[in-house]
């Protein structure tokens, strides 16, 4: 392998198990969606919104 190629599995990103996007995913408590499908599906997972 190349040094280019172990650099590139080193640093993967996370991706939305739902939609497939990169940039901002939840990671915390292994739940892997993004921000825009986290606020969809919250409430169905038992999350609760304040305001």
């Amino acid at each position: 392998m190349k040094k280019n190629e172990n650099k590139k599995e080193e640093h993967r990103r996370p991706k939305c198990r739902r939609c497939g996007r990169y940039g901002a995913v939840i990671t915390k408590y292994n739940l892997y969606y993004c921000r825009h499908c986290f606020r969809e599906i919250a409430e169905k997972m038992g999350f609760k919104k304040y305001s």
